[in-house]
């Protein structure tokens, strides 16, 4: 698996404290999961940060419900991106640790992105819906 050279990617943003978790958790599981780590701390390198209360609604966050289409199959897909230990794959629970959770990560509605598969062949993951968590329950509302 490897990173598009000659691709431009869309901007990323994302949460301050979510950005230093996730350069954290790439780091300790870079000897395990090496080609996921790196893309994961490549876009934390080149996001633009913000604090909680000013990132807007439309970008994927961390517990963010993400509606998007992988455009190489055509096929929707309505998951929760989570960390790792949260993941559920039959309960739509995505792990950011997984190639599309780091694809994922920081991009806005209507973005897309040119993304490497655990196969290596780039997918276009292309953002529909994004729905924040109910603040109240840390889970994205209904």
């Amino acid at each position: 698996m490897t990173s598009p050279k000659h691709v431009a990617r869309p901007p990323v943003h994302m949460i301050d404290t979510q950005a230093d978790a996730l350069s954290d958790l790439a780091l300790r599981t870079e000897d395990r999961n090496p080609e996921v780590s790196a893309l994961l701390l490549e876009e934390i390198t080149r996001a633009k940060t913000h604090v909680a209360a000013k990132i807007p609604d439309d970008v994927v966050t961390m517990h963010a419900r993400v509606e998007f289409v992988d455009e190489s199959r055509g096929l929707p897909h309505i998951v929760e991106l989570v960390w790792p230990g949260e993941a559920d794959f039959a309960a739509g629970r995505l792990s950011v640790l997984t190639p599309t959770g780091a694809g994922l990560i920081g991009l806005r509605e209507g973005g897309s992105i040119l993304w490497p598969d655990r196969e290596g062949r780039e997918r276009r993951l292309t953002i529909v819906k994004v729905t924040q968590p109910d603040p109240m329950l840390g889970r994205p509302g209904l």
